[in-house]
């Protein structure tokens, strides 16, 4: 049975597509996921592939990450840069996790140039656009081999 890896996303980001564009690219959520599912059959491991609105539920999932994967994925959108209640449900996964960004987020406004997640997270990924969550990925597929 393959090795079942998380990847949640955070707020807004069902909005692909259709948000600032010229910040997050053309792609929809549907198809990061379809690109996700693609390149984890290549690395031999399954996905759990989800999205939220609600901090809460986001919360619940890491929770559920660190019983039910081997690894977590998150790109936290908006709660990144608010939520120290996230900080510490992804410090207490107890499973690698990668924190990953669309957008460079040193390169936006100041208040996005902090995130609470990266401190606790083993790596993070931002300014690749989709490409972010592959990257992702092919690390997720190092760290749980180790």
């Amino acid at each position: 049975m393959p090795s079942t890896v998380f990847v949640l996303n955070g707020p807004n980001l069902n909005m692909l597509g259709k948000r600032e564009p010229d910040v997050y690219g053309s792609s929809t959520l549907a198809e990061i996921e379809t690109a996700c599912r693609s390149a984890a059959r290549s690395f031999g491991f399954d996905i759990d592939f989800r999205q939220t609105n609600h901090e809460g539920v986001l919360i619940d999932w890491v929770h559920e990450a660190s019983a039910a994967a081997k690894g977590l994925i998150i790109n936290p959108g908006g709660y990144s840069h608010t939520s120290v209640a996230l900080r510490d449900a992804v410090r207490l996964a107890g499973v690698p996790v990668v924190e990953v960004h669309l957008s460079n987020i040193f390169a936006r406004e100041s208040f996005r140039h902090s995130s609470h997640v990266s401190p606790v997270a083993v790596g993070v990924i931002c300014g690749f656009g989709p490409a972010g969550y592959l990257l992702a990925l092919e690390a997720m597929k190092n760290l749980v081999a180790a």
